[in-house]
């Protein structure tokens, strides 16, 4: 019984920005449980790399190319992913990328760029999958938030606002979306060893903060970021929603 509740065959799980890190890790992880997954990317041959990857492990993957800030280019893809398999069961919203500099250097474009990938595309996708979860009867909607929405550090002052208001809208669209039976949650992870935070991980101060600072004492490997994601994407969440699970390793919980 216990086991059956993390089973995701006949499930459609599309995962953004899935091509490499933590996107490719809970994509690896929602398939290994049954569920069909669309990774996406905008790099093709990367994309089909990565699903050739997983189906060599008995898996089920498609790809799935488009701008996450795109309105259109959402729609259409979305629309496609559900005549080729069905409803989305699962959305994640994974994509995203960071900027650093000082918050005074940033030009307003700049700013408004990362808003609008991380934020505003995961209402824009999570707006074009509700109708299919609604004919389905549920669904399930993982927003991938950070520990930066609540400790942030200088240089990366939008990131750290698109974030914070991921975790906002993650717990506006539980409380609106409840009523369908979808279930929307956000995963806040800590520092990973990634190819985004590679700018951090080869910065000896750094690398000494995050091993000092975190309790567990090292950054975590992104594979483990798929338990998480799992629970909330599986019937074992049915009734839960609205909340932020933090992966970090006990950085939040130290003073």
């Amino acid at each position: 019984m216990s086991a059956s509740l993390f089973d995701l065959t006949g499930k459609v799980a599309l995962v953004t920005g899935s091509s490499r890190g933590l996107g490719r890790a809970i994509a690896e992880g929602l398939a290994g449980a049954g569920a069909q997954v669309v990774i996406h990317g905008r790099d093709r041959s990367s994309l089909e790399k990565t699903a050739g990857e997983i189906g060599a492990q008995g898996r089920r993957a498609a790809i799935a190319v488009f701008d996450v800030t795109d309105d259109g280019a959402v729609a259409a893809e979305v629309a496609r992913i559900e005549q080729a398999f069905g409803a989305v069961d699962v959305l994640v919203n994974n994509a995203g990328y960071n900027e650093r500099m000082p918050l005074h250097e940033f030009e307003a474009d700049a700013f408004r760029k990362l808003i609008d990938t991380h934020l505003t595309a995961a209402f824009v996708l999570a707006k074009q999958a509700i109708p299919g979860m609604r004919r389905r009867g549920g669904g399930k909607i993982i927003n991938i938030s950070s520990i930066t929405a609540m400790l942030t550090r200088p240089t990366i002052a939008p990131y750290a606002a698109a974030k914070a208001g991921l975790r906002a809208l993650t717990r506006s669209m539980a409380v609106e979306w409840a009523q369908f039976n979808v279930q929307a949650n956000a995963i806040a992870p800590g520092y990973f060893a990634t190819e985004l935070n590679l700018p951090l991980m080869t910065n000896p101060e750094f690398d000494n903060f995050v091993k000092t600072r975190v309790p567990a004492g090292r950054w975590a490997d992104p594979k483990e970021l798929a338990g998480a994601a799992l629970f909330l994407a599986s019937r074992a969440s049915d009734f839960v929603t609205g909340q932020t699970l933090f992966v970090d390793g006990g950085l939040t919980a130290r003073m």
